[in-house]
């Protein structure tokens, strides 16, 4: 059987370390303007698993490991640029939500534009294809071709097809 100021002694260590481990979070978050700065890098570096969330709003377990180890460099004193550089030498440049514009983004930066226009400019041609075309059909525009005669006779074909008497 353990003494009696053993026991006291062990629990008084497990309600030390209980009331340690409460308050370890309030120690981590003790600075807001660091906090307020972490907050704004994580919103700017991408998830590299999720891809279309931040760093800020993914729970990924690389995600998790990407937040602490900016944190760390935060804490070690790098600008918001050295972390971003460093974490662009690690993970490239899709690391980052607005990749610099460069060679290599270029395409990122003005595809979503050249699709539009050639989208815009597809859509024009067939509309006005489609207008000269059915100013052609009413008879309002100068046809620029000649009636072809073997229409007229597959219609007339047709026509014969479909009057004849049925048995």
């Amino acid at each position: 059987m353990m003494p009696r100021h053993s026991i006291f002694g062990l629990a008084r260590a497990i309600v030390v370390a209980i009331l340690a481990a409460a308050a370890w979070p309030a120690f981590a978050q003790a600075d807001p303007a660091l906090d307020a700065r972490l907050k704004r890098l994580e919103e700017e570096l991408r998830c590299l698993v999720c891809q279309n969330q931040s760093l800020a709003d993914s729970n990924a377990p690389l995600a998790e490991d990407l937040r602490r180890e900016v944190h760390g460099l935060a804490a070690s004193g790098k600008s918001d640029d050295e972390i971003k550089a460093f974490l662009v030498a690690r993970y490239g440049d899709f690391v980052l939500y607005r990749p610099p514009m460069k060679g290599t983004t270029w395409l990122l930066w003005f595809g979503p534009l050249v699709l539009l226009v050639a989208g815009g400019a597809v859509w024009w041609r067939v509309g006005r294809r489609r207008g000269s075309m059915d100013q052609t059909a009413d008879g309002n525009g100068v046809a620029d071709r000649a009636p072809d005669a073997g229409a007229d006779v597959d219609l007339a074909k047709a026509r014969a097809l479909l009057d004849a008497p049925q048995e």
